[in-house]
Order: C-alpha cells, then structure tokens, then sequence
C-alpha cells in the first residue's frame, strides 16, 4: 500500500510540473525573484550551479555537466498541452520502462525547452526533459521515444516568477528576461552563441519548473537562456 501511495505521489508531482498546475488556484505571480533558492531542491536533487553575476531582475549562472532525458520535439499551440503529452513518457521513463527496466529517482528541476511559432496561432514546438540523477549519468538507461541530452558545463541567464506556470505568463517572463538583458556583456554572448548554432541555438527559451501541485507558497519558476562564452 505504502509503495502503492509512493507513486501516486510521484505521479502527481511530475504531472503538475509538467501542466502547470492549477488555474484556478494560482496564488499571485511575483516575478523577478533573483537569487532565491527553490526550496524543492531541499528535498529533492537538483543540478549544481554557480551564480556568477546578479542583474537587475536577473542572474547569471554557471551549471556543471549535466544529463538529461528528453521526449522528441512536439508540435503543439499550447506549453501546458505539449507538456501533458510528454508527462506519459517521462513519468512510464522514471517507473521503470526503460532499456534497463530501471526505476530512476524524481528530481528538479522539469524543464521544457521552446521554440515559438512565428504566427500567433501557429504551432510552437517543445521539448521536454527530466534531469537524470547524478548516480545514474555515467550511464542512463535509453528508452524508445527519449533520448538522452548529455549539457556540457555552459552558463545559464536565469529570471524566477513565483505562482503556477500557464500559457500565458511564460511568454511575458521571457521577453522581461530578454529586456532585462539589453546592452549588457551577457546579451551579446547569448546573442553570439546562438549565432554560432552552439548553447541556446536550438530554441528561443526555456522553462523550468520546480514544484508540486499541492504547493501554493514559496513556487519558484525559472525561464532559462543558455550560451557559450569563453571562460
């Protein structure tokens, strides 16, 4: 029974990471949250990094090597749908249908990597990945429909908003982020990198989500704009 309950909790943590959680439960949104550590990665791991400069409404971050399972790129309207239909892999991934028939541990950040549309109601597509544990990177289990995305160590521009995650709200938090960014060193190396087709080429943003469902206070959401530059 107790396994039976484990689950289910795993279940429904994943899931709200990867909906967005609730409407109609959504405490206000408090954007520009620099510096302040999801208390998810308290219970739970979460990628190492290094916060290497701190900006007006943003941070620089330095993360190491990491790994990643992803889903392969799906063409939807909506982050909250695209992110639903990938939760059935990734959660089915976690539980053991994988290559290894391994279970793997829940970790934090979800992140879901997203490549806008150029009309408003055209199709954007999304990538989502969940992060492999530190145990299990020297050798993550494959699994048909995933693959595995393998970060070499880069830098990370980073803008926190608190509350749930919609459809809505992601889109202003990334150009907040992008405007916050002007004129500074960072936006010309985000800029060149992306140019380069290297870190941060292959998408307009990304959006990371830390928390479950059942929690209303304390929600740290994070846009992510990843690139290269010379150390």
């Amino acid at each position: 029974m107790e396994l039976a309950g484990f689950s289910f909790l795993k279940l429904s943590f994943l899931l709200s990471l990867l909906s967005g959680g609730s409407d109609l439960l959504n405490p206000i949104s408090e954007p520009g949250l620099v510096g302040k550590f999801p208390p998810t990665c308290n219970r739970i791991e979460c990628p190492n990094y290094e916060v290497v400069h701190a900006g007006n409404g943003y941070e620089i971050r330095r993360y190491d090597t990491t790994v990643w399972i992803s889903t392969e790129p799906i063409q939807d309207i909506s982050l909250k749908d695209a992110t639903r239909t990938a939760f059935f892999q990734l959660f089915a991934y976690i539980q053991g249908k994988n290559e290894y028939h391994q279970k793997i541990e829940m970790t934090a950040p979800v992140i879901s990597q997203v490549s806008p549309s150029d009309g408003p109601l055209c199709e954007s597509s999304f990538t989502v990945s969940f992060y492999v544990p530190k145990k299990n990177q020297p050798d993550p289990a494959p699994a048909e429909n995933l693959h595995i995305q393998k970060w070499t160590p880069r830098y990370v521009a980073v803008r926190q908003f608190s509350g749930f995650v919609s459809d809505y709200n992601v889109g202003e938090e990334a150009a907040a982020l992008s405007a916050s960014l002007e004129g500074t060193a960072w936006a010309n190396a985000i800029e060149k990198s992306k140019e380069d087709g290297g870190v941060g080429a292959d998408s307009a943003y990304t959006v990371a989500q830390y928390n479950s469902p059942f929690e209303f206070i304390g929600r740290v959401n994070e846009i992510w704009l990843p690139f290269q530059m010379d150390d």
